[in-house]
């Protein structure tokens, strides 16, 4: 585990696009943060709160620097990472509360609901529809819209997904998922619309775009999530990514360009 958050680390700073951009560390209380911005920055005053991914076992601020400066880039708009903490070290609901504080943090800087943009990635778009689910059952606005790469939404895996793509995924597996499951939901209820997003209720949930690829054993996760959405009349876009894997959007390919140029037609729409 330790090796795999430090080459995380690594791949973020060496991949990530920053040409243009700075980038600034700061702390919200303890926990680490950082601003992504355009040098010469343009555009309303809207912010991007971005989730990474890894599984709630790992992720850092610097896995998250290639897809915030994507984000950035795409929109104009400041981004804020946030490294929450992760088990097994810290079990659910550690995440989600780093992630409410957060959020809490623009609200204090004077953002209103609606001009705060959440995306996340897998575990990180598990983490962003769990924030709005949090959120709403607080009574407090939701945020204006949602960007989910590869959204995480059913920790019971019981999408078909999960056994008819396993062997054209190349990054996740059924074990991954178990050992990482085992270690954030630690013996909760799978069921639990705070574990598994997919099972709440979308009632009044902003605008939503998911983007999945083809090859993801996760599949089924994007798929029902728009069924579930839509049957609560919720917009959401749903974008199939032909023959492209897990979180393709943090790679320097053609289709992940594409993509970028897709979410941030949608965000500045």
């Amino acid at each position: 585990l330790e090796h795999q958050r430090r080459n995380q680390e690594i791949l973020g700073r060496l991949t990530a696009p920053m040409a243009g951009m700075e980038y600034e560390e700061i702390s919200i209380g303890a926990m680490p943060a950082a601003w992504t911005r355009l040098k010469a920055p343009h555009g309303d005053r809207r912010v991007i709160l971005y989730c990474h991914g890894g599984g709630y076992t790992s992720g850092n601020l610097g896995y998250s620097r290639p897809l915030a400066s994507k984000l950035t880039n795409a929109t104009g708009w400041e981004t804020l990472c946030f490294e929450y903490r992760l088990a097994p070290e810290h079990p659910f609901p550690a995440a989600v509360d780093d992630a409410r504080k957060a959020w809490d943090y623009l609200m204090y800087l004077g953002y209103g609901a609606r001009d705060v943009m959440v995306a996340g990635d897998s575990a990180g778009g598990n983490l962003a529809l769990v924030l709005c689910h949090q959120l709403k059952q607080a009574g407090r606005q939701l945020p204006g819209k949602l960007v989910l790469m590869s959204p995480w939404t059913d920790m019971t895996a019981s999408g078909r997904s999960y056994t008819q793509r396993a062997e054209i995924d190349p990054t996740i597996t059924m074990d991954y998922i178990r050992a990482v499951r085992e270690v954030y939901a630690d013996g909760k209820d799978l069921t639990s619309p705070f574990l598994s997003p997919l099972f709440g209720d979308f009632t009044g949930f902003p605008p939503t775009l998911i983007q999945v690829g083809t090859n993801e054993i996760l599949y089924s996760d994007s798929i029902r999530l728009r069924e579930r959405m839509l049957a609560d009349n919720v917009h959401c876009q749903l974008e199939v990514w032909n023959d492209m894997w897990h979180v393709f959007q943090m790679f320097p390919t053609r289709k992940s360009a594409l993509a970028m140029e897709s979410i941030g037609k949608f965000l500045l729409d």
